[in-house]
């Protein structure tokens, strides 16, 4: 309606860090709003961010809530879906798929510190086969879903003894009826989120080690693992401030590295080699979350949301298969992990259309164009078809930077002439300048897109 419009408006004028804003693109909505929209997200601060309405309520119904209580609700927080006054879902956590893939290739040991942390899934190196791979990397992430679902039941258990939400609960539907608190299974729908992080780190790392050990057998595992081990051989203090420069320190691991990088099908790129290996993982992890009951009455569901825990994560993980340094952040959300999107973001939206995103309850999509891609009217129409035909496939969610890299770099050395400049981070934005370094590095390496 006229308000909608008006608020856009106010947002393009005004740039304020909060309150965020999101608009949502139904199939019937009209265009003009859509292009509204645009006009905001090419000024560059990140917002608004873009939801698909048509896929979030078919995941709440899919979830167990009835169409009205579906269609009344929405995304709040970051891109979680819940049923709006009706529904308590928590977040407790996040789960960090690529450390757990850094396990299994240490027989359940962290390399990080040397304790023994998971299951014994075996000796990589006997590994004969892919499957047998992906097998242990299975078990090993059943394991430890389990493991959360432990310390998730006693985080909602300690929340519902000694932290409860009187307020809160008086405008929850049902909790009065109940005479049940918010956190003791008093609203009508009661879900607790599991957040999956690293898809296309994960997916990337093990198509590395199907294509380069298993198939083609150019590597060995022992040589794989120790390139992981060795960080590519890296001495230069900082590396994992960058993901693409060569290191001439160390000529056998990074022409190695080099070589996986160049000659890998990685996730984000309409690879069907890549994007079965990420359809498959997406629905394993599914299927060892989806329906785990909660302490509240309630189901636990799978959500694909990383907020700022793929740079804490990255810290705490060594080097990848798929040519990551060592610390450096993994990817975020549903997004392609950083330099390996290649092929346009047309290819981006067709990898991410073959995920059944009803299965989750939020995917989160990052894309960053340069400014001058949305200058002209006819760019922007051309951008209001990408978001579009992601929709059509099923998205959940898309949201964009729009800035080059050189501006990024010149704020990081300048800082004083870039005291307004907002970037897209997660589920929010946020001041460059208030970011530490590696998030400022991380937001840098997330791919530049010149065109479409």
């Amino acid at each position: 309606n006229e308000l909608s419009y008006i608020i856009l408006e106010i947002q393009e004028e005004l740039h304020e860090l909060q309150p965020g804003l999101s608009i949502h693109i139904a199939e019937n909505t009209p265009d003009d709003f859509l292009l509204e929209g645009i006009k905001v997200i090419r000024r560059g601060h990140g917002y608004p961010s873009i939801f698909n309405p048509d896929t979030y309520v078919k995941e709440m119904v899919r979830a167990g809530k009835s169409l009205e209580d579906a269609r009344e609700g929405g995304c709040s927080g970051c891109i979680e879906v819940g049923a709006f006054g009706k529904e308590a879902y928590l977040l407790t956590g996040y789960l960090n798929t690529p450390k757990i893939l850094e396990i299994t290739l240490h027989n359940g040991i962290d390399p990080e510190t040397g304790k023994k942390l998971g299951l014994e899934t075996g000796d990589p190196r006997s590994f004969k086969t892919y499957e047998e791979l992906y097998d242990a990397w299975h078990r090993q992430m059943v394991y430890f879903v389990n493991l959360k679902l432990s310390v998730n039941n006693y985080i909602e258990r300690m929340f519902s003894l000694y932290a409860p939400a009187t307020f809160l609960s008086l405008y929850i539907d049902d909790c009065i009826e109940k005479g049940k608190d918010y956190y003791s299974g008093g609203a009508r729908y009661n879900t607790t989120y599991i957040q999956c992080t690293g898809l296309g780190t994960i997916t990337d790392s093990l198509a590395a080690l199907k294509k380069h050990v298993f198939e083609e057998h150019r590597y060995t595992m022992e040589e794989m693992l120790e390139a992981c081990d060795t960080n590519w051989g890296s001495t230069t203090a900082g590396r994992e401030a960058d993901q693409t420069t060569p290191n001439p320190s160390y000529s056998g691991g990074e022409k190695m590295r080099q070589y996986i990088r160049n000659h890998t099908p990685f996730f984000g790129n309409d690879d069907e080699y890549a994007d079965s290996i990420a359809v498959r993982v997406y629905d394993d992890l599914v299927k060892a979350i989806e329906g785990r009951p909660n302490t509240r009455g309630g189901k636990t569901q799978l959500n694909m949301l990383s907020t700022t825990c793929h740079n804490y994560f990255g810290q705490v993980c060594g080097a990848t298969p798929n040519g990551r340094f060592a610390h450096f952040a993994i990817s975020d959300g549903t997004s392609p992990a950083h330099g390996s999107d290649t092929h346009g973001p047309t290819a981006v939206i067709k990898s991410l259309g073959k995920l059944d995103q009803t299965k989750s309850g939020g995917t989160l999509l990052n894309v960053r164009f340069v400014p001058n891609l949305l200058k002209r009217e006819e760019d922007q129409k051309k951008l209001a078809s990408l978001i579009r035909s992601y929709f059509k496939m099923g998205g959940h969610h898309i949201q964009f930077n729009i800035i080059d890299t050189a501006t990024l770099h010149d704020a990081q050395v300048h800082p004083e002439e870039y005291r307004d400049l907002l970037v897209r981070v997660a589920g929010y934005s946020d001041y460059f300048n208030d970011m530490t370094e590696q998030l400022q590095n991380e937001i840098i390496a997330r791919t530049e897109n010149s065109e479409y």
